[in-house]
C-alpha cells in the first residue's frame, strides 16, 4: 500500500480526503501541517496519520502532495530537507509552473501539477494534470488513479493550466446562482422559490446537455424560439455585453495566476 503525504491540511486537502474516503481509496494517508489542532481534527474525521515533523513525513512518502497556498509554496520548498531518494512530488498550487517548482526544490523531487476541483469531495471532481518528463511512470499512474477515484481526470499541456484553472471553478456557477436568485427576488418571487428556479435553470441545463447527446449550440437554438421569452433574455444578455464581461473576468483570473507564478 502506497503512502501519500499531504503537505498542508487546508480546504483542498480536506476535500480530497473526503472524496478518497468515500471512494475507499487504498493508500496510507498522512498529513503534515504546522497547526496541531488542524491535524487532530483531520485525524479524528478521516483516520489519517498526523505528521507534525516535516522530515519524518518526507521519509515515509511514496508521493508528496504540496497543498498550500501559491504564495506559501516557495517558503515550504526551501524549508524542506533533501530527500534521501528520488521522490515524486505533486503541486496543487495555481500559477506555479513546473520550472519554478524544480528551481525551488531538491533535484531529487520529480514534479507533477494538478488542478483538482473542490467537487472532488463528492467524487464529481474534474482534475487536470501535467508532468515533468522525468516524473516516473509509476508516479504518473499513482497520481492518475488518485484523482480518478474522485472524478474525471485528464492530462493537459502546462501552457493551458492557468486558463483551465480560472474557467472550471464551481464558484462561477455558485456566483451565477446567487445573482439569478437575487434577480428573481427583485421580480417579486419569494427567495426560496427564486433560488429553486435558478437551481433548476443551471443544473438541468447541464444534465439535459449530457443526456441528449446534442451539441450546446443545437440546444441553444432549440430554446431560443423566435419571439419567445428565452430568446428575449438571451438577446438582452448579448446586447448588454455579457459574453465580453465573462471574457474580461476570466482574463483577470489568468493574470492573477501568472502573478503568483512570477513571485
Amino acid at each position: 500500500m502506497k503512502t501519500i503525504v499531504f503537505l498542508g491540511g487546508g480546504r483542498i486537502t480536506t476535500a480530497l480526503l473526503t472524496g478518497l474516503t468515500a471512494a475507499k481509496f487504498r493508500a496510507k494517508l498522512v498529513v503534515h501541517d504546522r497547526h496541531s489542532q488542524k491535524l487532530r481534527s483531520l485525524q479524528k474525521e478521516f483516520g489519517i496519520t498526523a505528521a507534525p515533523d516535516l522530515e519524518w513525513a518526507m521519509k515515509t512518502a511514496d508521493l508528496l502532495i504540496v497543498a498550500v497556498r501559491p504564495q506559501s509554496v516557495r517558503e515550504l520548498l526551501c524549508s524542506m530537507p533533501v530527500p534521501a531518494r528520488a521522490l515524486p512530488a505533486l503541486s496543487l498550487a495555481a500559477g506555479i509552473a513546473l520550472e519554478r517548482l524544480e528551481a525551488w526544490s531538491s533535484p531529487r523531487l520529480r514534479w507533477a501539477r494538478a488542478m483538482p476541483s473542490p467537487a472532488c469531495r463528492t467524487r464529481h471532481g474534474l482534475t487536470a494534470l501535467a508532468f515533468q518528463r522525468r516524473c516516473p511512470r509509476s508516479a504518473r499512474q499513482l497520481i492518475e488513479s488518485l484523482f480518478a477515484a474522485v472524478g474525471e481526470v485528464f492530462v493537459l499541456p502546462e501552457s493551458q493550466f492557468d486558463a483551465f484553472t480560472v474557467l472550471y471553478s464551481v464558484s462561477h456557477g455558485q456566483h451565477m446562482l446567487h445573482a439569478m436568485t437575487q434577480a428573481g427576488v427583485r421580480l417579486g418571487l419569494r427567495r426560496n422559490i427564486a433560488e429553486k428556479a435558478a437551481r433548476h435553470a443551471l443544473s438541468e441545463s447541464i444534465l439535459s446537455l449530457r443526456a441528449s447527446g446534442a451539441s450546446l449550440e443545437d440546444l441553444l437554438r432549440e430554446a431560443a424560439t423566435p419571439g419567445g421569452t428565452s430568446a428575449a433574455v438571451m438577446a438582452s444578455l448579448n446586447d448588454s455585453g455579457y459574453t465580453k464581461m465573462l471574457d474580461r473576468a476570466l482574463r483577470a483570473g489568468v493574470r492573477r495566476a501568472k502573478e503568483w507564478g512570477r513571485r
